[in-house]
């Protein structure tokens, strides 16, 4: 059982790492270890993620897929994360989430008899797609949330938006002119992968 762990925060400015302890103490918890990792900032509302899209190329039938919640593997829209799950799925890859105890089971060794397996599997698939249904809407509320209090500001004439660190992405753009890959790039800028992927498709 190969386990793979999966970090996202949507921001530059949120540790994604965060939550690497808790994912660590989990599988050794059960006589197991973690033995890759995949850590990225970069929205939930998209699949395509650097990091994500990697771990998918990794992964091999029988793989466990640990997250801390559901919220950190998807925030996508209904039919994009159906197309994401199925991709999973379709790889032999079982989601594990720390805040999802149906899914747990999937860190044992047996899941007993045949029957019992499949009944785990339907009942945890279920478990899943309600819990990404409630991660969209939470972003969905928080986005509008946000738009309402833009608007306020900018009637108010408060609201100036979001600055680009002018600085950051410079040397970014000139790690990249010199011939670093999108990873060592985001090492040396200490970045994420997702804002030099910005950089290199939107310059400074």
């Amino acid at each position: 059982m190969f386990i793979r762990g999966y970090l996202r925060a949507s921001t530059d400015d949120q540790n994604a790492d965060r939550a690497r302890d808790q994912l660590t103490a989990f599988a050794n918890e059960r006589g197991m270890a973690i033995a890759s990792w995949y850590v990225e900032n970069a929205s939930g509302t998209t699949v395509d993620r650097p990091e994500l899209r990697r771990l998918l190329k990794d992964t091999q039938p029988g793989d466990i897929l640990l997250i801390e919640a559901i919220d950190r593997l998807s925030r996508l829209p209904g039919d994009e994360w159906q197309m994401l799950r199925n991709e999973i799925e379709s790889k032999g890859l079982r989601i594990v989430a720390l805040d999802l105890p149906t899914s747990h089971a999937a860190m044992q060794p047996t899941l007993g008899d045949d029957f019992t397996a499949r009944m785990l599997d339907a009942i945890n698939r279920m478990m899943l797609d309600m819990m990404a249904a409630i991660a969209r809407k939470d972003y969905e509320q928080r986005r509008q949330r946000q738009a309402q209090g833009i608007l306020k500001a900018q009637q108010e004439g408060r609201y100036k938006g979001r600055t680009k660190d002018t600085d950051k992405r410079r040397r970014i753009a000139e790690l990249l002119a010199a011939g670093f890959s999108v990873r060592k790039t985001a090492e040396h800028a200490q970045v994420s992968t997702y804002t030099v992927h910005n950089v290199k498709k939107h310059g400074i």
